[in-house]
């Protein structure tokens, strides 16, 4: 998230950098007329029905195998859909779905079978890794990355894969190999949306804000399957071409390319859909977005930018805005609404949706901290909830009684407060300061109670319980 204006670091790229990037950077030569391809798998056996695009045309393969389109004249790329019941395409675990257009006519894919069924599986959604030097990344080679494998490894399944919704760096794009050193490590295929701090300032506008990141990670935008699930990923990033300025907001090209895809996504298909900046309250243009999604009953939005915790339900659309991975800018072990830097863990099984927060070196149970302090005559409990949503249940016991469900009431995080609060604080970045949140729950007792319990229970029955004694 840009909150104040920092300077351009000079001499961004060298050559080893640029010679790192020669095998994916966008080519140069003129692309003209129709270009095919075929879809097969490792025996050579056609796969019909896929899908593939440019980003603008969407094709589906015959029975065999076969497509042909027209790129646009702004197309970089020829991607596939990657069907479910297919492993995905990846190097050193990075997507590779996709090739750079050039002079060529043919494009061909290759595909090899999942030795499995796809129905469950699993999904991480890192949001705002944003490293800026090798301080921050030797913090989350330490810290984040272990604990992802941990967490992955728990799941005991080998079909799981990650998103990181933007700001996989802070700006400084020659980290991007040290992100790229992340995912190897975590051992687990990773896709990647664009954020603010991944683009390339100061080269034009919008369209070529993207060129770095495209040469590493390809298309901006895109679609796969998995299950009953469908994935899209957009970039509702727009640079206004001067300095850093940005704002939330699809561009037509998507909008209209995501209409031809979901042409094909059955309505009551799982859709799940990763961007970096929040829809519910941060894009320009959400209702054209929200329009498209019409008919489509079970729809997932993972978001990150915001460096908090929130779930926001719009029509029956839940958006999933998840804390970072960096916490507060790599300065605390929280964010600045209280929840512990951390990710996104999902279950998916059929089309149902599972999920929870992962803290970063916390227990899976541990969602909820708590607070007493002390007030004329009383003291109060506070009790942060941090991926809490209506669904959720907060109570609290006194003394082994139950009280009732707590009072939901917006504020900070006490926490946030001492370690991040005032313009002396945190030490190395004193622009992160707490941020208000709804999701704090609070209760007033007797200073005679000798025993505090919160008990909150999620959408999905599952308990969280913690107390002071």
């Amino acid at each position: 998230m840009n909150r104040r204006s920092f300077l351009q670091k000079a001499g961004l790229f060298t050559t080893a950098f640029l010679i790192s990037l020669k095998g994916y950077s966008l080519g140069t030569a003129k692309k003209t007329g129709k270009i095919t391809g075929r879809i097969t798998d490792k025996n050579k056996k056609s796969i019909a029905g896929v899908i593939v695009s440019d980003g603008f045309s969407v094709v589906v393969t015959d029975k065999n195998g076969n497509y042909a389109l027209e790129p646009n004249e702004k197309a970089k790329f020829v991607w596939l859909s990657v069907p479910a019941g297919y492993e995905f395409i990846t190097e050193k675990h990075i997507s590779r779905h996709y090739h750079v257009l050039s002079n060529k006519t043919e494009y061909n894919f290759e595909l090899e079978k999942l030795k499995q069924d796809d129905n469950k599986h699993n999904f991480i959604i890192w949001a705002d890794s944003q490293v800026k030097n090798k301080k921050d990344v030797a913090q989350m080679m330490s810290t984040s990355v272990p604990d992802t494998i941990k967490t992955i490894k728990a799941m005991n399944t080998p079909l799981v894969h990650g998103i990181g919704v933007g700001d996989l760096v802070w700006d400084d794009l020659a980290l991007f190999p040290d992100y790229d050193a992340a995912v190897a490590q975590m051992g687990i295929p990773f896709f990647q949306a664009l954020g603010n701090h991944d683009m390339d300032y100061r080269q034009g506008g919008d369209e070529t804000s993207d060129k770095t990141f495209s040469e590493y990670y390809g298309p901006t935008y895109y679609s796969f399957n998995r299950g009953k699930a469908h994935y899209i990923v957009l970039d509702d990033v727009r640079y206004l071409g001067k300095e850093r300025e940005y704002d939330g907001f699809i561009t037509q090209a998507q909008l209209d390319w995501m209409a031809k895809d979901l042409k094909h996504v059955a309505k009551d298909a799982l859709l799940i859909i990763s961007l970096h900046i929040p829809v519910h309250n941060a894009v320009k243009n959400n209702q054209d977005f929200y329009a498209l999604l019409k008919g489509y009953s079970n729809v997932h939005i993972m978001s990150g930018h915001t460096h908090y915790n929130r779930n926001v339900i719009t029509d029956g659309i839940f958006e999933h805005n998840h804390g970072t991975v960096c916490g507060a800018w790599w300065t605390g072990p929280i964010c600045g609404d209280g929840a512990p830097r951390g990710y996104g863990v999902y279950q998916v099984e059929g089309t149902k949706l599972k999920w929870h927060y992962q803290g970063t070196g916390l227990d899976k149970k541990e969602q909820i901290r708590i607070y007493v302090d002390e007030l004329t005559n009383q003291k109060r409990l506070i009790a942060n909830v941090w991926n809490w949503d209506p669904e959720w249940k907060v109570e609290y016991f006194l003394d082994g009684k139950a009280m009732g469900q707590m009072e939901q009431q917006k504020g900070v995080d006490p926490m946030a407060v001492q370690l991040y609060q005032g313009d002396k604080l945190p030490a190395g970045r004193t622009f992160a300061e707490p941020s208000n949140t709804d999701h704090l729950f609070l209760a007033h007792f007797a200073p005679s109670v000798k025993k505090v319990k919160v008990v909150a229970t999620d959408r999905f029955g599952e308990q969280y319980v913690s107390e002071i004694i």
